[in-house]
This record gives structure tokens, sequence and C-alpha cells, in this order.
């Protein structure tokens, strides 16, 4: 029996490609030839040092290259196959031996497909014939395909376990992943530690919104991140242009797809520009009242006085209206009192030129207005006009209206309600 797997071995490794096949005196599988094809650059080089080799060469040369080591796949593919059969026909004494040689057959084959991976990816970056590439890339994946197919689950589940534990494949997977979970710590540290700086170095500019060193701030922070983790990854050996392909080429669809959003991205880019408002400032935007709180990229946050939260789309704030009530650091308090018609007009003065000038709350400049403003259908109405800082409108408002009241009631002026004479006439026959 072991000779007819012998000479079935010999007559099998005879392909038109002509590998060589040994026989070791403790083994009964083939052992691949190590030699590489003529005009191979990265066949027998270091995985690790495969891809520096590619840079240099032109595009011809990379189709030449992708055919020499596809010629070896093809060698090692004929020896694994060749090895599977006499696995299955081994007996209990040879099976450990030939399971050996075809695992090694597979980490051999499994190399250079990885080598292969890395000559398609020059050669596309170059701008090779992308039929060619794909045909080479669907011939990988055949292979792969029916290899697992044809393969035992005993076999499969030993390669799994020693690619697990194997320098150039768990373990070397495992230091990536640690190293790439270490860098972004890191890289997190970074991050914060520039937007920190970016934030007192925009406390000095003069005339910037907070609205806008927020988002700058957050800017700096995210492109911290972004490019940090481009750099590690391309250090990592990773290739960056499918990404950035893939980018580019959905780019178009994202932006259809998400028209609203980019309108409300540049209202708040504009927003954020002319600073209409700031975070702290009492504002009417679209209709709603309310303390802006915050200001994103795409929304703007509003808490009204009793404690609701809306947000209002930028674009709809960007195109409505909008009225700062809290921009500047004084304000006029608009009052009205009326007096009846039989009432003292002038005393009617006096007492509201007494009450606003004696209110601390009141400013001196610019100096209040108290004229009487309109002689109305029940009333003579007068117009008190002082102005307060800002943040004491309201406690200027009500504690005017509070006291005028409270002396006119004194001093015997009436606040009349409205009415109206009617005069009814009768008619006769």
């Amino acid at each position: 029996m072991l000779k007819k797997h012998l000479l079935f071995v010999l007559l099998f490794a005879a392909a038109p490609l002509c590998t060589t096949t040994l026989l070791a005196q403790d083994s009964i599988a083939p052992v691949v030839a190590a030699t590489a094809t003529p005009g191979s650059v990265v066949a027998a080089a270091p995985l690790e040092e495969a891809s520096l080799l590619l840079t240099p060469l032109t595009r011809d040369e990379l189709a030449q290259e992708a055919a020499a080591v596809r010629a070896l796949a093809r060698a090692r593919t004929q020896e694994v196959m060749a090895a599977k059969i006499l696995a299955r026909k081994a007996g209990s004494g040879e099976a450990a031996a030939v399971q050996a040689d075809l695992e090694r057959l597979v980490r051999q084959r499994r190399d250079l497909f990885e080598r292969l991976a890395l000559v398609l990816d020059n050669w596309a970056a170059k701008g090779g014939d992308a039929d060619a590439i794909e045909e080479y890339r669907q011939y990988m994946a055949a292979v792969t395909t029916d290899g697992i197919k044809s393969s035992s689950v005993k076999t499969m589940t030993t390669l799994a376990l020693k690619w697990l534990v194997s320098p150039e494949g768990g373990i070397r997977l495992g230091f990536m992943a640690i190293g790439f979970v270490a860098a972004f710590l890191i890289l997190l540290i970074i991050a914060r530690t520039v937007s920190r700086l970016v934030k007192r170095g925009l406390e000095r500019v003069a005339g910037l919104s907070t609205l806008l060193k927020n988002f700058l701030q957050r800017s700096a922070f995210i492109a911290t991140i972004v490019l940090g983790l481009l750099v590690v990854l391309s250090m990592m050996g990773v290739d960056m242009g499918p990404v950035f392909a893939i980018v580019g080429g959905a780019s178009f669809i994202i932006a259809f797809a998400m028209q609203s959003t980019l309108s409300n991205f540049a209202a708040g880019l504009m927003i954020m520009i002319y600073k209409p408002f700031d975070v702290g400032h009492f504002v009417t935007l679209a209709g709603v009242s309310g303390t802006v709180h915050e200001v994103s990229l795409v929304s703007t946050t509003l808490y009204t006085p009793d404690n609701q939260t809306i947000t209002i789309p930028n674009s709809n704030a960007w195109g409505s209206i909008i009225t700062n009530v809290t921009a500047n650091d004084t304000r006029r308090v608009d009052l009205v009192f009326g007096i009846a018609y039989t009432d003292d007009a002038d005393k009617a003065q006096q007492i509201m030129t007494e009450i606003v000038t004696a209110h601390p709350l009141v400013l001196k400049e610019p100096a209040p207005v108290i004229r009487m403003h309109e002689l109305a259908d029940s009333s003579v109405n007068f117009v008190c006009r002082p102005w307060a800082k800002t943040g004491d409108y309201w406690a200027v408002y009500w504690d005017l209206t509070q006291q005028v009241k409270a002396r006119f009631d004194r001093d015997g002026i009436s606040i009349p309600f409205p009415q109206r004479d009617v005069h009814l006439y009768e008619h006769k026959a």
C-alpha cells in the first residue's frame, strides 16, 4: 500500500508546472521546493518586506510578478490536493506524518496567496487591467473555497488552531489588535490635549461666539482622532486606497440622500459664523421663544421659560426671522398706564416720574420717557419707558406696574375699565 501511495504522489507531482517533490525518510508526503520562479520578487522575501519590494515595480512588471506568484500557488495547490488524497488512503500509522505535511503545504499556499494579494493591490493602485486583476482574485477565492470544502473537519480545526498560535497568524493579529487599542487610547489623550489647547487659544481671540468656539474645539478633537487613526492603520500595513475610493464613490449617494441634513449643516455654519445668537441668549426662532442651550451642526436646542426642550432644525432657524432679546446689555421697558378723562393728568404724570426715578434698577442714562400718548376710547393713556439692564427687565416691569397701581389708588387716580356710552332714541310713528 505504501508503494502505491508513493507512486501516486510522484505521478501527480510531475504536473505541467514541474514542481519538485522530495520524499523524506520519515515522511510519505511531498515536500515543496522553496525556490521561486524566475522573475518573482516577493515569493522568497519575508512577508513584511514584500510590500516594500513591490513599490518600485511598474504596471507591466507587476503583471509578470502576479503570474509568477500564481504559478507557485498553483503548484502548491496541486501538491495540497495530492496530500489530501494520500491522507484519505493512509493507514493509521501513516496518518500523523501525512497530516503534518498537508498542514505545511496549506500554510505555504496561504502564504503565497497573501503575497499574491499584495501584488494585486499594488497592480490595481498603479492602474492595472481591472479584468485581469479580478480574474486573479476569483482564482484565489475559488481555490480557497474548494480547499475548504474538500478538507476534513479535523484538518480545518488543526489548521485553525495552528494559525491562532503562529507568529504570522493569530499572534500577529493579536498584537495588531492590542496595538490598535493602545494607539486609540493614546489618540484620545492626544485629542483631548489638542482640544484643550485650541480652547485656550480661542479664549484669547476677541469677537468669537461661544457657539463657534465649541464647534472649533469639537472639530479639533475629531480631526485629531481621524488623522491619527489613518496614520495608525497605514503603519499597520492597511491599504487606505480602497477606503478612500469607497468613501469617494459613496459621497455622491450620501449627499443626495442627506440633502436636508446638509442644508441644516450649512445653516449651522452660517449661524456660527454670523453669530445672530449665542448660548444663553433668549431668542425667538421659527415662532418659538426660549433660551439657547446648544447649537450643533444640524439643530438648535432651546429651553422655554416653562422648562420645555425644543429642537429646531438649523435650516428653519436660519430661514426665519430671528429675534434676539438678550443680545444687548440694556433694554427699554415699555409700559402703558391709562387714567380716566376726569382725573388730573399732570398729577398722574408726576406720580409715574417719582416712582421711576426712585427705582434702583432703572438706569439714569438713557433717561426715561414718560408722556401722555393717546386719548383712547375709555382712558387717557401714558407711555412709561425707562431703561434697565437686560437681566433686570422683568424685575423693573413688574415693580413699576405694582407701584404705579398702588400710588394711583392712594392718590385717587382711577384706571378705568373699557366702557361705551349707549344712547337710546325713541321713534314715534
